[in-house]
């Protein structure tokens, strides 16, 4: 069956650029990003790496751990860093799976399980589907994921902003509404009630519609 949110994420043993490590007790009691890509030295996965190392702070400032995965050996991961540095001005600092049996890929069902067993010979076509990014919370759950075409570079500031939303959602009761940024209004859900609603919010609310409840986003 196909990943879904709110499903565990799967757990795996895998080699990275930083060594074998066990994917949910790497994670820990962070939230992590998995973003993958179907092979190494591809032009628009190259610029992807390269942001997310220049903005990786961003993502230690809200406890979030990242890591790549590519259907490559590691040993080629370690190569393709060095483009990456020279190109986009700083090499992938933090660690980068290599999926060289494609046991994670099938794993998180971005290939389908008669894929084979090796990325030997495969090109970036036929891993043309290993291009999604999963946010992952400390209950190891999948809250989202997004996947992209090959031609379509990512955008992670999206990405950071998505991380932002799905952390204020795990604090508080609350929903972010169409291209929300932190520090705006956000929706109070109609699972909670005006009652429930008066404890949780006691600045108040506007009431749009019974079902559309807008207040201050929490601690702003």
């Amino acid at each position: 069956m196909a990943l879904q949110i709110n499903d565990v994420a799967p757990d795996f043993e895998a080699e990275t650029t930083e060594g074998r490590i066990r994917f949910h007790e790497w994670v820990d009691d962070s939230w992590a990003i998995l973003f993958s890509h179907p092979k190494d030295y591809t032009p628009v996965c190259t610029t992807e790496l390269g942001y997310m190392a220049n903005i990786k702070e961003e993502f230690d400032k809200r406890k979030c751990k990242i890591i790549g995965l590519s259907v490559d050996p590691v040993e080629n991961h370690e190569g393709w860093s060095k483009d990456i540095e020279e190109t986009q001005g700083r090499a992938p600092n933090y660690p980068m799976i290599g999926d060289t049996d494609l046991k994670v890929a099938k794993l998180f069902g971005m290939l389908p399980a008669d894929a084979g067993t090796s990325a030997e010979g495969r090109t970036p076509a036929d891993n043309a589907t290993v291009r999604t990014v999963f946010l992952i919370g400390p209950d190891k759950k999948v809250k989202a994921m997004v996947s992209y075409p090959m031609s379509v570079g990512r955008n992670f500031n999206e990405i950071l902003r998505l991380l932002d939303a799905c952390q204020l959602s795990a604090d508080h009761p609350v929903a972010t509404p169409v291209n929300w940024n932190p520090g705006e209004d956000v929706i109070i859900p109609p699972t909670l009630s005006d009652e429930e609603a008066k404890e949780k919010f006691p600045q108040g609310w506007e009431t749009q519609k019974p079902y559309l409840r807008v207040t201050k986003q929490p601690g702003h």
